[in-house]
């Protein structure tokens, strides 16, 4: 990565923030532990500066909301691990309007208005996927704006503990930072955040239930204030009747898959878990997906795990959505990923975007993605997934031949 050239654009950016007449910030992030730790990164670091923040959490780019909140002009509005796979559909809404900052570490697209500034770093020559979380993103940009800023430098680990074997690129050079700083301690496997005094894979696993789990129940601001303040007894509480529910939805939907298996077609293997997950987030239908990805009596090590469920229209802090969605969430078992690393079979995210063109809104990455589309389209989100498999295959074979 050409950390200076990226260090560069950021310092731009930052600098036409400082100038804006507006000190209010609308800060958009994802709600799973990436999100809510990118969110905390952003919140304190701009409140440090004097800003007044303003959160709403997403757990996706529904292009009704973003265009509502585009609509005015001159806000400043900063997405935090969401948006970079959107940033030509939030150009289209922005318009030149308003200041918008993208820090984030999903697939990009590129964002076409001036006013749109997407840092992630997989711009630079960085995965996503491998070297740096959303997480990271924010830091990088936090410490730009402050040195000082090094004590959230914890966030970052935390935010990267959604990504296999997390420390190593961007995110090991900030664990090195953090820990020489004093702002981490490392004991064998475990890295204990010193002014919290817990561990930066136990705060990630509770966030990872405060979000998704808790979204209509204020769990995104519950996961933020942990972030910055430690857990309460009442947060503690709080996780614990939430992992509860979740555990109960999980083994049910595990017992009925059992019982009537995954339905498939020539490359993908899927569900529907239907109203099952109601009054919880959506993106626990994901986190079923890679928890099913390690169930071997019950997957093909080599077809995509496609996950579906009911979507409600509800966007706590925004209102109602149009229209009845659902949410299909890709996993890739780990035989199928080596084929994709390969070039054999198309990328989850790609694939998503492909089979559901025109209808659905989809992001991700590699071997994790997910779309939302109208739930009369969940037929031709199947046919279209398998017609676009077989496309990519058939061409991979024609090139070599």
């Amino acid at each position: 990565m050409n950390l200076e050239d990226f260090n560069r654009e950021v310092s731009i950016v930052i600098s036409e923030m400082e100038h804006s007449v507006t000190r209010d910030i609308l800060l958009i992030h994802h709600d799973d532990g990436d999100g809510l730790s990118s969110a905390a990164i952003v919140k304190a670091t701009a409140e440090r500066k004097g800003y007044k923040v303003n959160s709403l959490c997403l757990e996706k780019v529904y292009p009704e909301v973003i265009e509502s909140l585009h609509r005015d002009k001159g806000k400043i509005i900063i997405y935090a691990d969401i948006g970079s796979s959107h940033g030509d559909l939030i150009s289209k809404y922005n318009e030149g309007r308003n200041l918008v900052i993208i820090l984030d570490h999903h697939n990009p697209q590129v964002a076409e208005d001036s006013k749109v500034h997407d840092l992630n770093p997989e711009y630079y020559g960085l995965r996503g996927e491998e070297d740096f979380s959303g997480a990271t993103c924010c830091y990088l940009f936090s410490k730009l704006i402050s040195k000082e800023n090094v004590d959230l430098s914890y966030l970052a680990l935390v935010g990267s503990c959604e990504i296999p074997d997390s420390f190593k690129g961007l995110n090991e050079t900030v664990l090195k930072e953090a820990i020489e700083k004093g702002i981490v301690d490392r004991r064998g496997q475990k890295i204990n955040i010193v002014k919290l005094g817990i561990n930066v894979h136990n705060l990630f696993s509770k966030l990872q239930i405060l979000g998704p789990v808790g979204y209509y129940e204020c769990g995104p601001e519950l996961g933020i204030k942990a972030c910055l303040e430690g857990i309460s007894e009442e947060t503690k509480k709080k996780i614990e009747d939430l992992e509860e529910w979740r555990k109960r939805m999980n083994s049910k939907l595990l017992a009925i898959l059992y019982r009537q298996r995954l339905k498939e077609t020539a490359h993908i293997q899927w569900f529907d878990a239907g109203d099952l997950y109601k009054g919880m987030g959506s993106k626990v239908i994901g986190q079923f997906c890679s928890f099913l990805s390690y169930q071997k009596r019950l997957i093909k090590p080599d077809k995509y795990i496609l996950g579906i469920t009911n979507l409600q229209n509800d966007v706590p802090g925004w209102g109602k959505l149009k229209g009845e969605l659902i949410k299909a969430s890709i996993r890739v078992p780990r035989e199928l990923q080596r084929l994709i690393d390969q070039g054999k079979y198309p990328s989850a995210v790609n694939l998503l975007i492909k089979a559901t063109e025109g209808f659905g809104v989809a992001d991700g990455h590699e071997y994790a993605a997910n779309v939302t589309i109208p739930s009369d389209k969940k037929e031709a989100l199947i046919k279209n997934t398998e017609l676009v498999i077989n496309a990519f295959i058939t061409k991979i074979v024609g090139t070599k031949s």
